[in-house]
């Protein structure tokens, strides 16, 4: 969904014309994870989502779908999507399958270009990273909560182009290496560092991954910057899930601000530094907000508060505000559980933010159905803005 705007202005006789067009970007924590088809306490071998992606009938998903048609974004992160290498049964199996016929009366959408690669949930450590006594505890002493490799994975899908020789990923880039980052912080009851040196020497920041994807849109390159930090609970008085979810947000602060301070950052092809653009999104369930829940807030307000970042216009709903009634962050929700989650975050050199918006429809609304109730569709929100791009940026 794009609209070009022509300008035409005279200047000494010359007709000078430029153009502007306006994209809508989205996040959306889909909630498309093996355990999400099961029974509570059943083990999920990790095919569950793809056996139901094939089908095209799974009425769950069908309502993602919808929800998608009926929000048209032009990009869009999709965040627990299970990861598998072969595209075939995962993202091309949605596209072809769900998103490409109609649900429930809603257009088809199409997405010629996606990108998915592999995160660290579920991905063994070898190390007894939960202090249980055992370094082989399915999900305690994986990299990242997971039950399975690829387990709450990320798809990114695009109507434009996505450079994929410039795409940088930081799955591999370790927590110790970032400067003054909490890992230090986090300690036993005796006193002494939760996390052992033979730990820290393996242990990696991301909980999933960081990636920067550059998109092309009419000679335009902006960077979708795609992340889903840790929740910052389900620990103990150490905090370490809360101190992850600060240093993961963290690590785009660093990422955005450029040398020296982004210096230490190195991708996962051994490239180092921030990024090399001013025109660029950050997307994805950070899993923290400045008002409510549990997460170190000074990481999310450090990400907000950024001198590059617009954070003018914060996406809403009618739907969220009935949902939690005198609540004066309830337009704001976009999650089930009632905080801001999920984040669509422009630069300010990126363009105008001309609308935004939060997918939560009011009970008396015909849509409703698409998320009354956790069955429907997913505990999150899908979250959009539209910006207009200047022609010219590069």
């Amino acid at each position: 969904m794009y609209k070009a705007l022509i300008l035409i202005a005279l200047w000494m006789g010359v007709v000078l014309v430029s153009q502007a067009q306006s994209i809508r970007i989205g996040t959306f924590n889909v909630s498309m994870e093996a355990s999400n088809y099961l029974p509570k306490n059943h083990q999920p071998t990790g095919a569950e989502l793809f056996e139901r992606l094939a089908s095209g009938q799974h009425q769950q998903i069908r309502n993602i779908a919808e929800i998608i048609q009926r929000v048209r974004p032009d990009i869009i992160l999709l965040n627990e999507f299970d990861y598998t290498a072969d595209d075939a049964q995962g993202v091309r199996a949605f596209i072809k399958n769900y998103l490409a016929f109609s649900q429930h009366g809603a257009d088809p959408i199409d997405y010629p270009y996606h990108y998915t690669a592999p995160v660290n949930t579920g991905v063994p450590s070898g190390i007894d990273l939960n202090h249980d006594g055992s370094s082989a505890e399915n999900g305690g002493d994986t990299f990242a909560f997971g039950l399975y490799p690829g387990q709450y994975g990320m798809v990114i899908l695009s109507r434009f182009p996505i450079e994929t020789a410039q795409i940088r990923t930081f799955q591999h880039f370790l927590w110790k290496d970032m400067p003054n980052g909490l890992i230090d912080s986090i300690k036993n009851d005796d006193g002494e560092d939760w996390y052992s040196a033979q730990a820290q020497s393996v242990f990696r920041l991301s909980s999933k991954s960081h990636w920067d994807v550059p998109v092309k849109i009419n000679g335009n390159i902006i960077h979708v910057l795609a992340s889903h930090p840790t929740p910052p609970v389900f620990d103990g008085p150490e905090n370490r899930n809360g101190k992850r979810n600060h240093d993961e947000i963290r690590f785009w602060v660093d990422y955005i601000s450029g040398s020296p301070k982004a210096d230490y950052i190195y991708d996962d092809k051994g490239v180092s530094g921030g990024i090399s653009s001013e025109e660029f999104i950050i997307l994805g369930d950070l899993n923290a907000s400045i008002e409510e829940g549990d997460a170190d807030k000074d990481g999310i307000q450090a990400l907000l508060s950024h001198e590059a970042m617009n954070v003018s216009a914060i996406p809403t709903s009618k739907g969220a505000s009935l949902h939690t009634k005198n609540n004066a962050y309830a337009a704001t929700h976009t999650a089930f559980w009632r905080m801001r989650a999920d984040y669509v975050l422009p630069s300010t050199k990126l363009g105008e933010v001309i609308d935004s918006g939060v997918f939560w429809p009011a009970p008396q609304d015909f849509q409703y159905r698409l998320i009354k109730d956790r069955q429907s569709s997913s505990d999150h929100r899908l979250v959009w803005i539209d910006v207009e791009l200047e022609s010219g940026h590069k």
